[in-house]
């Protein structure tokens, strides 16, 4: 009876200890739904909430993705940086992405910067019990990668994306994407023809994706996201081909902490390869701290 009661002390004084670790809940947290704490911290699908006026977010990930077998395509990892602002109003968000490349193709390396985004959102909805909130958002693709190291395209690409994001229930929530990307007058290096350059191609890649997510509390959520995409490539021979890239992501996200003037989140997911275009499975690791600057 003395141990059991010793054992209940010691528990009940570990979970005060814990409790004196964890960030204390953020102020007007009781008005907001548990799936709408974290509204904007998607992984691979964008949701369509604009920055809030005052209030910018840094986003950090890192993508591993290999296959398997005797002979794999491209493994290794890809960094982003992302950082949203609002410009003068909620209704207008830019943004810019900087990828690098940490990829293996074989017994080729293609390390180095790629090709940074810059990114207009417009807020052309805002959600309400019935209609869905709608953010179209065009961006500008700089070649600032590598053609010849295969970490960009060595083009002024161009970039649509139609994200829809809708609260089903307090703990639900749903988010849809439909996109494309234009590339004008690409061309790659090809050993077949002595390193000279492929004929140009104008490629349009189109992408879709859904996601489903589940708030476990208002701190902790789970995760799906599925995603498509229709590409068109250049051959070794310099003509075009056409491939088509799906997965499914289930992962999980937590507020570290969670107070008015800063939130910080971190998550992991666990990309899975549908088809043999994409990687057969992968790890995706997200970091976002989102605070005021005003």
């Amino acid at each position: 009876m003395r141990a059991r009661t010793a054992t209940s002390g010691l528990v009940l004084i570990f979970l005060r200890v814990l409790a004196g670790f964890l960030p204390p809940p953020s102020v007007g947290a009781d008005s907001q739904l548990p799936v709408e704490v974290m509204e904007d911290n998607s992984f691979f699908i964008e949701e369509a909430y604009n920055q809030e006026v005052g209030v910018v977010q840094h986003i950090f990930n890192a993508q591993y993705g290999t296959s398997l077998g005797s002979d794999p395509d491209e493994e290794g990892w890809t960094l982003q940086f992302t950082q949203e602002w609002p410009l003068f109003s909620e209704r207008h968000q830019v943004s810019y992405d900087i990828p690098v490349s940490l990829m293996r193709d074989g017994g080729e390396q293609q390390y180095g910067l790629s090709d940074i985004q810059l990114n207009y959102r417009f807020q052309a909805l805002e959600e309400t019990e019935r209609v869905p909130a709608f953010a179209p958002r065009f961006s500008l693709i700089l070649p600032t990668g590598s053609r010849d190291k295969q970490t960009g395209d060595g083009v002024v690409g161009y970039q649509w994306n139609l994200p829809f994001s809708k609260v089903l229930a307090p703990r639900f929530a749903a988010h849809l994407n439909l996109g494309l990307t234009y590339l004008p007058d690409v061309r790659i290096p090809l050993d077949d023809l002595g390193g000279h350059l492929s004929p140009s191609h104008s490629l349009v890649n189109y992408n879709l994706g859904t996601s489903v997510i589940f708030a476990l509390t208002p701190r902790v959520n789970f995760l799906v996201e599925w995603i498509g995409t229709f590409e068109e490539n250049i051959g070794d021979d310099g003509g075009e081909e056409g491939s088509f890239s799906s997965f499914i992501s289930p992962g999980f996200r937590a507020a570290v902490i969670n107070r008015d003037r800063l939130q910080i989140v971190m998550g992991a997911a666990a990309p899975i390869g549908l088809t043999t275009a994409a990687p057969d499975y992968g790890v995706f690791l997200y970091l976002s701290v989102e605070h005021d600057f005003l």
